[in-house]
């Protein structure tokens, strides 16, 4: 059973920095691409970043650029969103996803399995 499993999110001020965390199971790791998508209130689930060994490390949101970063540990079959100079307007629900074809893609379709998300509260 594969199983994505979230965490590090909270309430930080802008300005802050937070650490998402996803763990890894019943797939292989080093096979798959991982993506941090988003979704704020009202709005639909963007694509932040994705790692994979095909494609290496994929911005899709513009805003992200400069301040979020992705890394994996393999042997730790963990996937990270640094997130750093957070603003209000990152507040969302932060998911990590996989896909199980190694290949990038800012489109939640292409994701086969997804975390139960963990949320991210960015104040004023």
């Amino acid at each position: 059973e594969v199983q994505l499993v979230e965490s590090g999110g909270g309430l930080v001020q802008a300005g802050g920095s937070l650490r998402l965390s996803c763990v890894a199971s019943g797939f292989t790791f080093d096979d798959a691409a991982f993506g941090w998508f988003r979704q704020a209130p009202g709005k639909e689930r963007e694509g932040v970043l994705c790692i994979s060994s095909n494609d290496g490390k994929k911005y899709y949101t513009n805003s992200a650029k400069g301040r979020f970063t992705i890394s994996s540990d393999n042997t730790k079959s963990t996937v990270y969103l640094q997130m750093n100079s957070l603003k209000p307007e990152d507040t969302a629900v932060y998911y990590c996803a996989v896909n199980s074809d190694p290949y990038c893609s800012r489109w939640k379709e292409n994701f086969n399995y997804w975390g139960q998300g963990t949320q991210v509260t960015v104040s004023s």
